[in-house]
């Protein structure tokens, strides 16, 4: 059977939203890897909009679950509905809206909570001992939510404010390149930076791809010993 990986997304597009690349990329390759993808997202207002051509606010609201609707292609389901039990794994692509929409990050810094729907799953899936994987800026949204409990091991590449932001929040951080990926085997975690770098699309994807294969080689191992790993 299929293991099934929840992709937890915040809107669309990297200023307001999900990255687009960094949540594609991760589709195509659970997709390649014999996965299913299940998109969620929470029902609820974006912090802000954000027009991408002119790179400045735009007026209005959008809901974050309906924008992120458009890159699930309409299949998507309400975070508030989406239990650990449903799930093998989980990861959450970047882009600003992981740190205004499925945290507060951008705004509080190291004092940032997690969306309460998003700290109840990624607890949950801690606790049952099941992976989470974490691109670009989302490591963020795990600190907040696990950072002073489980003390994860995590990267956001090498960028130093962020980087002492979650070590202030009870996280180890590890510089890691854009085509890497790091491991936390004692908490199941894995983190890759992707465009928290100025990366090409390609070199995104190498260090996605190794984020993928590391979060489904972890499910096979808790697999084979019986779902204690």
């Amino acid at each position: 059977m299929k293991p099934k990986v929840g992709v937890v997304l915040s809107g669309c597009g990297f200023l307001d939203g999900s990255e687009i690349h960094e949540s594609v990329l991760t589709l195509l390759c659970l997709d390649e890897a014999g996965a299913a993808a299940m998109c969620t997202a929470p029902k609820g207002p974006q912090l802000h909009v954000v027009d991408h051509a002119q790179k400045a606010p735009a007026s209005g609201t959008r809901d974050m679950f309906v924008e992120a609707a458009r890159i699930a292609r309409g299949r998507i389901q309400d975070l508030a509905t989406l239990r650990a039990a449903d799930l093998d794994a989980v990861i959450l692509p970047g882009g600003f809206g992981a740190a205004k929409n499925l945290s507060d990050f951008a705004s509080k810094g190291a004092a940032a909570v997690p969306h309460p729907e998003v700290a109840r799953l990624l607890r949950d899936m801690h606790a049952a001992k099941k992976p989470i994987g974490a691109i670009c800026i989302a490591p963020a949204v795990v600190a907040a939510a696990l950072g002073r409990t489980v003390h994860p091991t995590l990267t956001i590449g090498d960028d130093q404010g962020t980087a002492a932001a979650l070590v202030a929040m009870g996280c180890v951080h590890r510089e890691c390149p854009v085509t890497g990926c790091v491991v936390d085997d004692a908490n199941g975690i894995v983190s890759t930076p992707a465009y928290m770098f100025d990366a090409s699309v390609g070199e995104v994807a190498m260090g996605v791809r190794k984020l993928v294969d590391a979060v489904l080689a972890r499910v096979s191992r808790r697999a084979e010993a019986g779902g204690r790993a």
